[in-house]
């Protein structure tokens, strides 16, 4: 479980799962078949949810990342750039 009651995604997924699986089946009443349904609606839109919010994590690290490579790559050329100059001033 997470900090605010709500499952891990992996928690979530398994549950998702079982939930699939026993309706597979086939073996509930309409009723009982109607409830598990809307409970694997709500595990899949937390799943949805979970991922999403990782995919956009992964996505801002990504992008630092990037930055700070572009960053380093133009320091570095920089450097190389005043290395060129002295050497004409030679």
């Amino acid at each position: 479980m997470t900090t605010n009651d709500q499952p891990s995604f992996e928690d979530a997924f398994t549950q998702l799962r079982a939930t699939v699986e026993t309706l597979e089946a086939g073996n509930l009443s309409l009723e009982d078949a109607s409830k598990l349904f809307e409970k694997g609606m709500q595990l899949a839109k937390q799943c949805n949810e979970l991922l999403s919010k990782a995919e956009l994590q992964v996505a801002r690290l990504q992008r630092g990342f990037g930055e700070q490579m572009a960053m380093l790559q133009s320091a570095e050329a920089g450097m190389f750039a005043s290395d060129g100059d002295e050497d004409e001033d030679a």
